[in-house]
């Protein structure tokens, strides 16, 4: 057979489409490390650049469901070109703020609003493959895609990143990360005819996609997935540390992108004949599996294939729980299921890291990746006790079909 993949690119249009939102989504991985960067090396402080970076994670987190909602009942250019201008501002706002040392609340507050405002390409892409694929086989495959776009982002970004802010001046980081999002988010906008229409009056009048009740379930399982990524990234670090490696910090986080990006290659290319509920619950239970070695492995180079053989079951999860909200809720909230989707993973990563690390401090790097198993395993429950509210209606099943 043909490889899948690029059958979905020879879909009319979405070839700009595609690399516009690779250059918009790509500051997702910078801004928050580049923040740090910056005023680490302006004030000598990594606590403040984290305390910084963490508020602009939660107004990302927390704004994403409005945008979604905004976005289904105006479309998307209509709300990504005035998000993408507050966007501008603010962060011109905060390179002036920590440059000229304003007064820290206002580092805080235009980090915040930079944060809320940073333009969602990830969920707006996904809604448009939605669009032009529904009821094909080739929308499994186009999700599957995305996911795996976000893991290569999450590996190149920050190199790129602390490449520029360290070897560079320390605003090169940040400034090249707000021209990738402006500049790849007005391409975006641009790609009218694969934007999906509207709608209106049902999107604004009609109730969120939480009241989805197998939304409620997916949120859930992207807190999960999100912590098990806030555990990683935490213990990794601090497990170099501890092995006297701690360059291999970011060789191991790599690997864990890999292992993900691989098995969502090969997740996608399959042509699935177990109900996406199940698949969803397989997945959770592997990626819990996957995790117990991490917990007693005592060697750098050891740990690398582990990591890479975790990363396994993280993509696969992410896949499903997308496709699962794609057929789950009405047309007119797709926007906002994804974005609520991507809020939970925030929010999962946040708590994920601030756990970890007291556990690091209490008992060492390795025992700290416990709460990855424990995200898992609780996440896999949920889902294999909810699998009738993840029943995708019969006439919401993709058709056995590759050609519109």
């Amino acid at each position: 057979m043909a490889n899948p993949y690029l059958h979905v690119l020879r879909t009319p249009c979405t070839l700009p489409m595609v690399l516009a939102a690779f250059l918009g989504r790509l500051p997702l991985s910078m801004v928050g490390l580049g923040s740090v960067l910056l005023i680490a090396s302006e004030t000598g402080s990594y606590g403040l650049g984290g305390a910084v970076a963490a508020v602009g994670a939660v107004t990302t987190a927390l704004a994403g469901p409005v945008l979604g909602r905004l976005a289904d009942t105006h479309g998307q250019r209509r709300v990504l070109l005035p998000v993408v201008a507050v966007f501008v501002v603010a962060g011109v706002a905060f390179l002036f703020s920590v440059r000229e040392r304003w007064p820290l609340w206002t580092v805080f507050a235009s980090a915040g609003l930079a944060g809320a405002c940073i333009p969602p390409v990830a969920s707006m892409i996904r809604v448009r493959w939605t669009h032009l694929l529904r009821g094909s086989h080739r929308l499994h495959t186009a999700l599957a895609m995305e996911s795996v776009v976000d893991e290569f982002v999450f590996i190149v970004g920050p190199v790129l990143v602390t490449f520029l802010s360290t070897t560079g001046h320390a605003t090169s980081g940040v400034v090249t990360a707000f021209v990738l999002a402006t500049v790849g988010s007005l391409l975006f906008a641009a790609q009218r005819r694969t934007e999906p229409p509207p709608h209106g009056h049902e999107s604004r009048n009609g109730p969120s996609a939480m009241r989805t009740t197998g939304m409620r379930v997916l949120f859930v399982v992207g807190a999960a997935v999100g912590a098990i990524l806030g555990t990683l990234e935490i213990g990794l670090v601090a497990f170099a540390d501890e092995m006297d490696a701690k360059p291999m910090s970011g060789v191991l986080i790599a690997a864990l992108a890999v292992g993900s990006m691989v098995s969502g290659i090969g997740w996608g290319a399959v042509h699935w004949r177990q109900p996406l509920r199940h698949r969803l619950v397989g997945a959770l239970a592997l990626l819990s599996v996957l995790s117990l070695p991490l917990l007693v492995v005592r060697e750098v180079w050891l740990m690398v294939p582990f990591v890479v053989v975790a990363g396994v079951a993280v993509s696969p999860s992410l896949i499903s729980a997308f496709t699962l909200a794609e057929v789950l809720v009405p047309r007119a909230a797709v926007t906002e299921a994804f974005t609520w989707i991507g809020t939970a993973l925030g929010l999962g990563v946040a708590l994920g890291a601030s756990v970890t690390g007291k556990l690091v401090d209490a008992m060492g790097a390795n025992a700290s990746f416990v709460v990855a198993t424990l995200a898992a395993a609780t996440a896999a429950v949920v889902v294999g006790a909810c699998q009738r509210l993840l029943h995708v209606p019969a006439e919401h099943a993709p058709t056995p079909v590759y050609a519109r």
